[in-house]
């Protein structure tokens, strides 16, 4: 059964002259309930096993992540009702930042959209003292190169990690060691090894990740 979705207000909208995206005409909110079926539609036409709106809402409700929707501000557009291009679902589990799924509008992508929402994610976990991992295809070589401009490092893999088709999946971490071109607070890297499941998250459950890992505009499906 498909659990209600509750209405809470949302934040004032932004001034579209002053957006807090580094994109102009891009600005950067909380995900709220009331944001869903406008995430719920970009996310049905990205994938070919999309997440449902009780996972949306599973995450959101979470205390401690960092949901967020890009938006965008055309000019003329009234800012009451600016439409959302993108959104990151980030879950807090201890003192590390999973981003769970990241996904732009296809027809909004190419334009920095990504960069944008994790530009932000970052900044919000704690900017270079924040410890952020993700997950990613090895062929998805447009969202690999945006992870490696952000400070990302692929620390290890694991096997057959996609549902659909099987891929493995490269972990990537960010962390204050990582920036500084090591890994020694990467938790079980020193185990890390071509091949090996890797170090990953503490405490996340594996239905939760449903196989997916983020997605990058303009790039290989994941």
């Amino acid at each position: 059964m498909t659990p209600p979705v509750p209405t809470p207000s949302p934040d004032p909208p932004p001034d579209p002259e002053h957006p807090s995206g580094s994109r102009r005409g891009v600005a950067v909110q909380r995900l709220v309930f009331s944001d869903l079926p406008q995430v719920l539609s970009i996310e049905r036409r990205s994938y070919p096993a999309p997440w449902s709106l009780a996972m949306f809402v599973l995450e959101v409700a979470k205390p401690g992540g960092l949901c967020v929707v890009a938006r965008s501000f055309a000019t003329g557009q009234a800012a009451s009702s600016p439409p959302i291009i993108g959104y990151a679902v980030v879950s807090r589990y201890d003192d590390a930042f999973h981003v769970m799924n990241i996904c732009v509008d296809p027809n909004r992508r190419r334009e920095g959209v990504a960069r944008v929402l994790l530009d932000h994610v970052i900044r919000e976990a704690g900017g270079d003292d924040a410890r952020l991992t993700l997950e990613v295809r090895p062929s998805n070589h447009g969202a690999r190169a945006l992870y490696d401009d952000l400070g990302f490092v692929s620390v290890g893999t694991r096997r057959r990690y996609y549902r659909d088709d099987g891929e493995d999946a490269l972990i990537m971490w960010r962390t204050p060691g990582t920036l500084a071109g090591h890994v020694d607070d990467v938790p079980g890297a020193e185990r890390a090894s071509a091949g090996s499941r890797g170090p990953v998250p503490p405490d996340i459950p594996r239905v939760a990740l449903r196989g997916r890992g983020p997605s990058v505009p303009g790039s290989a499906r994941r």
